[in-house]
């Protein structure tokens, strides 16, 4: 391929030059994609699945991601009642402070 003498372009053509490579690149991009998806799909066919099967978000070896729901808070800060902590995670600044001081976790739970 022969490369183009860009050292003797103006800035107007060198500007032409790079909008008309950066077409090019999209339009490539999307050419090849399209023919690697279609061979693809035709290896995933051959196996007997579906492209989505194979491919399909939120899976890891062929499993469904469970979404988790909203756990309900088991811990409250009785210096500020809108602070509460659910037990999961890094424990709340305030639980650490008040278990450093000897108090028991358990003074903190709701219910």
């Amino acid at each position: 391929m022969a490369t183009p003498k860009i050292d003797k372009l103006s800035f107007a053509e060198l500007v032409e030059l790079k909008a008309r490579i950066e077409d090019t690149i999209d339009e490539r991009k999307t050419e090849e994609k399209a023919a690697l998806r279609e061979k693809v799909a035709e290896l995933v066919a051959e196996a007997g699945f579906d492209l989505e099967e194979v491919v399909a978000t939120g899976r890891r070896n062929g499993q469904v991601k469970r979404k988790t729901g909203k756990v309900a808070p088991k811990y409250r800060n009785p210096h500020d009642p809108s602070e509460t902590w659910t037990g999961r995670g890094r424990k709340p600044n305030w639980l650490v402070a008040e278990l450093e001081a000897g108090r028991d976790r358990e003074e903190f739970r709701i219910g």
